[in-house]
C-alpha cells in the first residue's frame, strides 16, 4: 500500500480530480483512509486509546467514521465520503468503491463478527447500508439507498428496502449507473399484468365459444363488446403510431346493456395526451351501433413499454 497507489485510484475513479496537488489536500475520502492506516496499526498493537483518538480525530476533519478495528484493502476510495460509516468488524476488500452516507454496521452487541464482508471490486452506492455479518461477494453492486440484510452473491446487482438481487451477474462491469437501476418489484407487477390480460383473453374466448352459456342478452353484450374493441383499433396514440388496443392501452371493456365502460392505462394521469385520447376513445366508442352511453376510466397503474415489445414479440 502507498500514497502513490492511492492517488492513482482516485484519478481513476473520479473525473473531477484534476491535479495531484488537488487529491492530496482536497479529497476527505483519501484523508480518511490514510488516517485509518495509522489508527489500525496502534489498534493492533492493542493501544486502543491512541486509536480511537486518532480515528475521532479523522471523522472531525472527513465527516468520515472508520474504526481502528476495521480491515480496509488497496485501492480503497470514499468518494465524497460524508456520512460514511464503517465499524469494527467490517472488512474491505480490494478496489472497493464507496459513495458518501454509505454504512457498514453491525446488529449485535456481543464481541462477535457483527460487520458486513466486502470482497474486491464491489461498488456501494450513495446512502446505502450494509448490516450484520454478511459476505457482499467479488464485483456486486449496492445501488443507493438499499439496506442488505443478506449475503450477496459475487456480481450481483441490488436495489431496495431490504435489498432484493435485480440484475443479473456481471463481474466484467465496474461502474455503477445510479440512473438506470432495474427496479424488481416493477418485474413482478408486469407479469402479474402479463397474466392477468392473458387470464382475461382466454374468458373472452370461452365466452365466445359459448361456454359460458347464458341468455341472449349476454351474447348480445359479448358482441358489443368485440365491436367497441374494433372500433378502438382505428384510436391512434399519436407519440408512437400504434392503436391504443395493440398499445396496450385498454386494460379492459365492459358492457351493460347500452352502456360500455373502457378502463384505460396511461403512462401518468398527468401525461399531456390524457384528455385527447380520452376523448377519442370515447367519441369512438359512442359511434359505434348499440351503444348510447360511455364512460372513460384512466386507472392510476404503471404500463410498461418493454412488455408491450415482448407482447408483439410473442404475436
Amino acid at each position: 500500500m502507498s500514497i502513490r497507489e492511492d492517488i492513482r485510484t482516485v484519478f481513476e475513479k473520479d473525473p473531477a480530480a484534476r491535479s495531484t496537488l488537488e487529491v492530496i489536500f482536497c479529497y476527505p475520502g483519501l484523508h480518511a483512509v490514510w488516517a485509518h492506516r495509522i489508527a489500525h496499526v496502534f489498534y493492533c498493537h492493542r493501544l486502543y486509546f491512541l486509536a480511537r483518538l486518532i480515528s475521532h480525530l479523522a471523522r472531525a476533519l472527513t465527516g468520515i467514521e472508520i474504526h481502528p478495528g476495521a480491515k480496509i484493502g488497496r485501492r480503497v476510495f470514499i468518494d465524497h465520503g460524508s456520512g460514511v460509516v464503517i465499524g469494527e468488524t467490517a472488512e474491505v476488500g480490494d478496489d472497493v468503491l464507496i459513495y458518501m452516507g454509505v454504512v457498514l454496521g453491525g446488529t449485535a452487541l456481543e464481541r462477535v463478527k457483527r460487520h458486513p464482508t466486502i470482497e474486491d471490486n464491489v461498488v456501494i452506492g450513495t446512502g446505502a447500508s450494509v448490516l450484520g455479518p454478511v459476505t457482499v461477494g467479488r464485483g456486486a453492486k449496492i445501488g443507493a439507498g438499499s439496506v442488505v440484510i443478506r449475503s450477496i452473491p459475487a456480481g450481483a446487482t441490488v436495489v431496495g428496502v431490504p435489498g432484493r438481487i435485480a440484475g443479473p451477474k456481471c463481474p466484467g462491469e465496474r461502474d455503477l449507473d445510479h440512473g438506470d437501476l432495474p427496479d424488481p418489484m416493477l418485474r413482478v407487477v408486469s407479469r402479474l399484468l402479463d397474466r392477468q390480460n392473458r387470464i382475461e383473453e382466454r374468458l373472452r374466448a370461452m365466452e365466445r365459444s359459448g361456454v359460458f352459456a347464458g341468455a341472449g342478452k349476454r351474447q348480445e353484450e359479448i358482441a358489443l363488446e368485440e365491436d367497441v374493441r374494433k372500433a378502438l383499433k382505428e384510436v391512434i396514440d399519436p407519440e408512437v403510431g400504434i392503436d391504443v388496443v395493440d398499445l396496450g392501452l385498454v386494460k379492459g371493456i365492459t358492457v351493460q346493456d347500452s352502456s360500455v365502460l373502457v378502463e384505460m392505462v396511461l403512462t401518468t394521469t398527468a401525461c399531456p395526451l390524457v384528455d385527447y385520447l380520452t376523448e377519442q376513445v370515447r367519441r369512438r366508442v359512442l359511434d359505434v351501433n348499440g351503444v348510447r352511453d360511455v364512460e372513460v376510466q384512466v386507472l392510476d397503474e404503471p404500463w410498461d413499454w418493454d412488455r408491450f415489445v415482448r407482447q408483439k414479440g410473442r404475436s
